[in-house]
């Protein structure tokens, strides 16, 4: 992920005042390259990838998985919004999954990854350096996507791994029924009714959304709903207004006092529901917080 902490002392002073907004704008241009790179990349996922970690993950064109692979989009807790193109692959995914993995944050093992369309392919962990020896051996590198492609299928099927099975997969008809509502407020009283489920990954998921951020759970509804037909490059510009604005906005700096600084676990956010957040405050984040040209409009379309 993203350093966290140092962004909170640029937004309370206590940094460099302009290190948050030269980050996000960084991190967003390195993030929309890699999805738009014509040269193959390998994103080897063993571990935490979650955050800015996913923004760089999932602009990946080959995006391999292990046992020991841990994926999500927790700004929920911390009062930012799944950024980082959030709103392009959370979109992307079967049913509701996308808002109910955005909503509360939980996280991925491998499977999840190849179900959701975040991974391509599962390779065991102690097999990295055999996939690495295996492209240096490579001698004709005609189509480098190709050859790339055909030593991790090899490297898959050779694997000796176990992956994973799928949470969002076993769970996608009660994902899916818990988020269908006309409303936020609907879902959000849907996906909570799970906080006593039997199952421990839909228990916790539902209780990280009860203590989360209700603005943050405004800005992904609001995100994912209207940025279902954008284009790459107008996902990335849309997501950079609203970072700015969370930058300047307490809940931000709220979420990561309580989990990261003074790690009280007790955030006092500006609302206590989804249904207190004014709307005149959530367009406010859809608004340029800078003079001038968007800083990123000069990055070029995505390739054909």
């Amino acid at each position: 992920g993203g350093d966290i902490i140092q962004i909170y002392k640029g937004m309370t002073g206590e940094g460099d005042e302009a290190y948050p907004d030269t980050f996000f704008a960084r991190e967003y241009r390195l993030d929309y390259t890699i999805h738009t790179l014509n040269t193959p990349v390998i994103a080897w996922g063993d571990g935490i990838i979650m955050g800015g970690g996913m923004g760089i993950y999932a602009g990946a064109s080959h995006r391999v998985v292990t046992e020991n692979s841990r994926l999500a989009m927790p700004e929920i807790t911390i009062g930012l919004f799944p950024d980082v193109g959030g709103t392009w692959f959370l979109n992307r995914m079967p049913g509701h999954s996308g808002l109910f993995l955005g909503l509360t944050g939980a996280q991925m093992n491998a499977g999840d990854a190849l179900y959701t369309g975040l991974g391509d392919r599962f390779i065991g962990a102690q097999d990295k350096q055999s996939v690495l020896d295996d492209l240096a051996a490579a001698d004709n590198w005609d189509n480098p996507s190709l050859v790339v492609e055909h030593i991790l299928r090899q490297a898959e099927q050779n694997t000796d791994a176990h992956c994973p099975h799928s949470h969002v997969r076993k769970h996608l008809d009660c994902i899916n029924e818990v988020s269908d509502s006309e409303t936020l407020s609907g879902i959000v009283a849907g996906i909570r009714r799970l906080e006593s489920h039997e199952d421990s990954w839909l228990a916790k998921a539902a209780k990280t959304l009860a203590g989360g951020c209700p603005v943050t759970a405004q800005l992904i509804y609001a995100q994912i709903q209207r940025g279902k037909h954008l284009s790459l490059k107008q996902v990335f510009l849309r997501e950079l207004k609203m970072a700015f604005a969370c930058i300047r906005n307490p809940d931000f700096r709220e979420g990561v006092r309580a989990l990261l600084i003074d790690k009280d676990g007790k955030p006092n956010w500006s609302y206590q529901s989804v249904a207190e957040v004014p709307d005149k405050y959530l367009a406010e984040h859809f608004i340029p917080r800078w003079e001038g040209e968007h800083p990123l409009a000069d990055m070029r379309e995505e390739a054909a």
